[in-house]
């Protein structure tokens, strides 16, 4: 039997960008937490 290698916490980072890039409604709600960070910030 073959052994089932973990991935790496950066393989498991790239995974999660992928499918976030490709799920457009999770990013606008990224973006939307970003920019009130931001505003936050700046004031």
């Amino acid at each position: 039997m073959r052994k089932i290698r973990k991935r790496t916490f950066a393989e498991l980072v790239m995974e999660n960008k992928r499918q976030l890039l490709n799920d457009v409604s999770a990013l606008e709600k990224l973006e939307e937490k970003m920019e009130t960070r931001w505003l936050h910030k700046a004031e």
